[in-house]
């Protein structure tokens, strides 16, 4: 079972933390990451706010894996509406290279209509037709090394990649899903589905049903088992575990309410974004102090045999999964995230990377 870290390069919930900080931290984590044996380090792409900022995941992953020995790195995500698929396919190319295939390549629509804002002639509405359209070009050069693109949001007259793709994405694809349309073209386009905690994975089930079935249906062969993003706080006292996770954890959940609007009516009049619509009307119900409990019992925190025994209902319900978790957010002090990552990595770690 691969387990990586997810870098959320964050500065909302710590007080006076400067933007370098904020980098050095996260870089200084993903490098102990390296050294205590996790498999992958993951970097999402997010604007302008201090909820999350790294503008250019493939730029970061570039350096990143030239200050790392053995670590696979990846984009959790690449958002493509916001992205000239070319730009993306040569970047993609040119970090492959670079990292000797030590890459793994990440999709994702976006959620954020602050951050669709500033983004001039991309609008929000459109985001499923850009997305769509453009991760389907991006993979289809990754495949031949030429991209071309006749639809109407990316007119792109057939070029060739350089430096060319020299190794098969077929199997280092990852599509963050978590809407019905999301997880359908994350089975058409053969990626691994990626999916937040932050439900009850009861919950999840009839989409990642219907994702297997479809993927199935598209490629002959059974899906990937999907990859699950957490947040973690391990520690070795379960009553103070569980004092700091609600803290920190509840910090964060502000943080991204606050980002994405999650409660918002806007979701409703915005074409695509059906099931968030849905979402929102029951996170009014349950308000913030319900969102917070249904994210807690959805990832995986505390001791860590708590933390083992959250993994093992996980895998009992949904099957064999990856695994990726962050160890710095909502305001953790730099060297408790380290500490929890340290527990983490001595006595869960090589547990879970055992399992099939």
């Amino acid at each position: 079972m691969d387990v990586g870290i997810l870098m959320p390069f964050a500065s909302d919930g710590w007080d006076d933390i400067t933007d370098s900080q904020v980098y050095a931290e996260e870089i200084g984590l993903a490098k102990l990451a390296d050294e205590l044996g996790f498999n992958v380090a993951w970097a999402a792409e997010h604007h302008f706010f201090g909820y999350s900022f790294c503008p250019d995941n493939t730029q970061l992953l570039s350096y990143l894996v030239g200050v790392t020995k053995q670590i696979d790195v990846g984009t959790a995500a690449v958002i493509m509406p916001w992205n000239e698929p070319l730009r993306v396919a040569e970047r993609v190319a040119m970090l492959d290279n670079l990292a000797q295939g030590r890459f793994r390549f990440g999709v994702g629509r976006g959620l954020s209509r602050r951050e669709y804002a500033p983004f001039r002639g991309v609008e929000m509405d459109e985001s499923r037709g850009r997305y769509d359209e453009g991760t389907a070009m991006v993979i289809d050069a990754l495949r031949t090394g030429f991209i071309e693109g006749d639809g109407p949001f990316f007119p792109q007259p057939r070029i060739e990649i350089r430096p060319r793709p020299e190794r098969s994405f077929d199997d280092r694809l990852y599509c963050v899903a978590s809407s019905d349309d999301s997880v359908e073209s994350a089975a058409r386009f053969g990626g691994r589905m990626t999916m937040f905690a932050d439900r009850a994975w009861e919950h999840r089930m009839p989409s990642i049903t219907a994702y297997r079935s479809r993927f199935l249906e598209e490629h002959g062969r059974e899906a990937p088992p999907l990859m699950t993003a957490d947040f973690c706080l391990c520690m070795a006292d379960a009553d103070e575990a569980a004092e700091k996770a609600r803290t920190y954890m509840g910090t964060y959940l502000g943080s991204l309410l606050e980002h994405y609007e999650v409660m918002g009516d806007h979701f409703a009049v915005t074409e695509g974004y059906d099931a968030y619509a849905k979402a929102a009307e029951v996170l009014r119900r349950v308000g913030e102090s319900g969102f917070l409990d249904m994210f807690m019992s959805a990832t995986a925190w505390g001791t860590p045999d708590q933390i083992l025994a959250t993994l093992e209902r996980r895998r009992d319900l949904i099957g064999p999964f990856e695994y990726t978790t962050a160890f710095r957010y909502g305001g953790i002090p730099f060297e408790e995230s380290k500490a929890s990552m340290e527990l983490f990595a001595a006595e869960v770690l090589p547990v879970i990377q055992a399992w099939d």
